[in-house]
């Protein structure tokens, strides 16, 4: 079965990898969470976590973004592939060094891993650190 595809206004950024968005008619909208599926962006207060939650915005902020539901979260997020401007989210995100590929829940997105190779070869983003800290690692910390 094919989920079905939403188109949203994104309204809001919370961090890299999370947006904010108004689906429905302007009198009976509905305002949701969505999170990214298969990557992980830096946390606040963590290197490079305002370049990537800017990096999302310029690419999606005040866009109508296509949605694509994958999973819900323990928080009640919408887990799902994201478009904005005609361009897949994680891929830029991936691609820019802005996020990480989350191999724990990417599944079948294995696309995103050269892309995350090219970033870190060409030392973009976030693997300009010297020994980045990936986001799972440091909320253990």
């Amino acid at each position: 079965m094919i989920a079905a595809v939403l188109v949203c206004l994104v309204v809001g950024i919370s961090d890299g990898d999370t947006l904010t968005v108004r689906c429905g008619q302007p009198a009976r909208f509905e305002q949701r969470q969505v999170r990214i599926h298969a990557i992980d962006a830096p946390e606040r207060h963590q290197s490079f976590s305002e370049a990537s939650r800017a990096s999302l915005a310029r690419l999606c902020l005040n866009i109508r973004a296509r949605i694509r539901h994958v999973d819900t979260d323990g928080y009640g997020r919408t887990i799902a592939q994201v478009e904005c401007r005609g361009e897949d989210v994680a891929e830029h995100q991936v691609r820019c060094g802005m996020a990480w590929v989350y191999t724990r829940y990417a599944g079948t997105r294995t696309d995103l891993l050269a892309l995350q190779a090219r970033a870190r070869s060409a030392r973009s983003g976030l693997w300009a650190d010297a020994h980045p800290i990936p986001p799972w690692v440091w909320r253990r910390r």
